[in-house]
């Protein structure tokens, strides 16, 4: 008859090296494959959030965005899988200026609702590689966070960029900083 006390151990190892590899995990030193994220601390997250809401608040009508010089690009862009970035509302002289600054966003971010409005979800920020490789080797960062690399072709047509989606006015379940807004549908938009 076999004793039970070696699998309990063995269960009992697995068990702490699970808890082990999830403490790891959440404390942020562990990176899953293809998110782009980066630790960052609460305090930078929500300064980061904040600045963009005073940046933006006044664009929660987008006659505001546009009296601005932001316009439509792009349509409605949906997620591959699921969600959404939504419309995205494009300053190109912010664009074309090769400058990240918190309190300027170079597009704004609106998810069409089925009433016909739109709702403000956020700010992206947007900075050509060719323009930022040419100041500095590292990879751009706002408030702490690491912009993502889209790399040309792309399905915007843009030449190679990095972006920052910042989730500062509808919540996102899959984080404040990654591209895709799952909460976020592009059903109710009509072109």
């Amino acid at each position: 008859m076999r004793s039970a006390r070696p699998q309990r151990r063995l269960a009992s190892s697995m068990i702490g090296s699970l808890l082990l590899m999830g403490f790891w995990v959440l404390n942020g030193s562990a990176q899953a494959p293809h998110t782009h994220a980066q630790t960052v601390n609460r305090e930078q997250t929500n300064a980061l959030v904040e600045v963009v809401r005073q940046a933006t608040d006044r664009f929660h009508d987008v006659a505001a965005a546009e009296a601005e010089g932001y316009k439509l690009m792009f349509g409605c862009v949906s997620g591959p899988d699921s969600g959404a970035m939504g419309l995205h509302y494009v300053n190109m002289p912010l664009v074309l200026d090769g400058e990240l600054d918190a309190s300027r966003p170079e597009i704004i971010l609106y998810e069409a609702l089925p009433n016909g409005r739109l709702q403000l979800t956020g700010a992206d920020y947007l900075v050509f590689a060719s323009d930022w490789d040419k100041k500095s080797s590292a990879t751009p960062q706002l408030m702490g966070q690491l912009l993502h690399l889209f790399e040309s072709p792309n399905r915007f047509g843009l030449p190679t960029f990095y972006t920052l989606h910042v989730w500062a006015w509808k919540d996102n379940p899959s984080g404040t900083f990654v591209n895709w807004h799952s909460d976020v549908s592009c059903d109710a938009f009509g072109g």
